[in-house]
């Protein structure tokens, strides 16, 4: 199962980097997105995946049984969901913003609200 677990968190990364490498904000806030949930289960795969023991410590021992699933990454990632549904609404907001303001969701179109006059910052090194 873990195995699964790992291929499908690496497609996650892969896709997520290729969006956040696109021109269009839509694609990067999509990128974003997925690249988060991504860590999310990658953090959760670290965590083993188990069904058989809850992660609760019983009344007569005083750590975790042997098969247990460790459940400070589930509580991690529960933290993790909030903030990063908070930060996409933030990034989402703001590119509508950008928008509204430039009529281009293209960032190549974008720089035309740089300051006239001034030298452009470097293309490529």
């Amino acid at each position: 199962m873990e195995a699964a677990f790992s291929v499908l968190v690496g497609l996650f990364f892969a896709v997520g980097i290729y969006l956040i490498l696109s021109k269009h904000i839509i694609r990067i806030l999509l990128g974003i997105a997925i690249f988060g949930n991504a860590v999310n289960l990658l953090i959760f795969t670290s965590g083993r995946i188990v069904r058989s023991t809850a992660p609760i410590v019983p009344q007569h021992l005083d750590v975790l049984p042997a098969g247990a699933a460790n459940p400070l990454p589930q509580a991690l990632i529960l933290t993790a969901i909030v903030i990063s549904f908070s930060f996409f609404a933030f990034i989402l907001v703001l590119a509508f913003r950008a928008y509204q303001e430039i009529g281009v969701d293209d960032t190549t179109g974008m720089r035309v609200a740089e300051p006239r006059g001034e030298p452009l910052p470097p293309m490529g090194y």
